[in-house]
């Protein structure tokens, strides 16, 4: 049976940089362990076990959910973004792949897959040490890597719509002014429902709010299944959007 040719195309992506990946993987693993070690159980010793925001657990295990969906979202925002505007202008690979029987669809889809499985492979080993900070309450927490992966992967194919268009790689206004408000408010920290009431409404509408609670509720105990499904259909309506706006960009880009 012959290959699909998406998967060719991540087969491609996975070449090239496998000689990078055990860096990469290295560094996704050490950051949230760093914000772990000095936020969770810094802070966590002042904070202590008994809030009630805290559902019975130390803020470290609180914490971890929250920190596993942040990580792919950054992991996100710079691999969709710098790298999808190489292929198209520095490296060339967008190009190589259209060239051959791949089609611009088979290219998006390829490197999309391709972050997505890095992604995924980054929140297994996260979520495997964070279960030794007591953040694993609950059987479905083994679904949590997967929740991680789609939050960031639903993110992520918008940021990839955006950025094959681009002129210039100047992609510092997402990282101030999209990336880095989710990164502080979305509930990874503390619960958003200490902020005021118009940021809190604001903060429930973004990804990375929705990506924070579907894993903190898989992970936790305290999530009813059907607070899950929203989340989880909230980020799936996003990825499915998301993808048909980035077929139709990627299309206009490579055949022009």
């Amino acid at each position: 049976m012959a290959t699909p040719l998406p998967l060719r195309a991540t087969a491609q992506w996975w070449r090239r940089d496998r000689r990078a990946l055990p860096t990469s993987v290295a560094l996704g693993l050490l950051l949230p362990l760093g914000y772990l070690g000095s936020l969770g159980l810094g802070i966590g010793r002042y904070v202590g076990g008994d809030a009630s925001w805290l559902g019975g657990v130390r803020y470290v295990a609180w914490l971890a959910p929250g920190l596993l969906a942040t990580t792919a979202l950054t992991a996100a925002s710079s691999d969709c973004l710098w790298t999808v505007y190489g292929a198209v202008h520095w490296a060339g690979q967008y190009k190589s792949q259209t060239a051959s029987p791949l089609r611009p669809v088979d290219a998006l889809l390829g490197h999309w897959g391709y972050i997505v499985q890095r992604m995924l492979v980054a929140a297994v080993l996260q979520a495997a040490v964070m279960a030794g900070f007591g953040a694993w309450r609950r059987p479905s927490a083994v679904l949590a890597p997967i929740a991680a992966a789609l939050c960031g992967g639903a993110v992520g194919v918008w940021l990839m719509a955006w950025a094959v268009a681009r002129r210039s790689d100047d992609f510092s206004i997402v990282q101030r002014f999209v990336v880095a408000p989710m990164f502080l408010f979305s509930g990874t920290f503390f619960p958003v429902d200490q902020l005021p009431v118009a940021l809190r409404t604001a903060v429930q509408a973004t990804p990375l709010y929705h990506g924070v609670e579907l894993c903190r509720g898989l992970m936790l105990p305290g999530t009813s299944g059907s607070a899950l499904a929203l989340h989880a259909a909230y980020l799936v309506a996003l990825l499915a959007s998301g993808l048909a706006v980035a077929r139709r960009r990627y299309v206009r880009v490579l055949t022009s």
